[in-house]
């Protein structure tokens, strides 16, 4: 007989970032900037 794995939620729902995650990834993506030289995009960090 065939199971139904659709109906089980594999990921949690109630799962929410810690406040430093958030605040890395968002410093993180503030100091990312990318240079294009030629047809190479080189990626930097200002920090």
């Amino acid at each position: 007989m065939a199971k139904i794995y659709s109906k089980k939620t594999l990921v949690n729902t109630s799962m929410k970032p810690k406040k430093e995650t958030v605040s890395f990834l968002l410093n993180y993506s503030k100091a990312l900037s990318f240079i294009k030289v030629g047809k190479m995009n080189i990626e930097t960090i200002a920090n």
